[in-house]
């Protein structure tokens, strides 16, 4: 019997400014709070590091045999419905006995709508 190890890659599209990904990193911790087995890396587009590679290569080498790919967009723009799946099948072929899963952006998500639009809705912070 296999047994399949399960890793989490949080796909963000990435900035110039690093400090533009600590909610990303937020989330990641967060992640990792409610599930602490679970291996998770956060990955980006471009601008900051890891890449998907370098996130997919290091989730591979520590030994997981699904990895699911969340785009953190909140559409399923190009980079999303284009180049996401684009690197993931090149992941696939450099680690065959892993079974990659694009998942759909967060965006899409209902908890996430739900989420901005309270956000929305919340007063803006006292400005005294």
């Amino acid at each position: 019997m296999t047994t399949s190890m399960r890793g989490l890659i949080l796909f963000a599209h990435g900035a110039r400014d690093p400090g533009w990904a600590a909610p990303l990193h937020d989330t990641v911790e967060r992640v990792r709070a409610e599930r602490p087995g679970l291996p998770v890396r956060l990955a980006f587009l471009e601008f900051l590091e890891p890449s998907l590679e370098e996130a997919g290569d290091a989730l591979a080498a520590q030994g997981c045999t699904h990895i699911e790919i969340v785009p953190l967009f909140l559409g399923a723009g190009g980079h999303v419905r284009k180049d996401l799946p684009a690197r993931a099948a090149a992941l696939q072929l450099r680690h065959p006995r892993v079974r990659w899963e694009l998942r759909p952006a967060v965006g899409e998500s209902p908890r996430v709508i739900e989420a901005m639009a309270l956000a929305a809705l919340d007063p803006p912070p006292s400005q005294t």
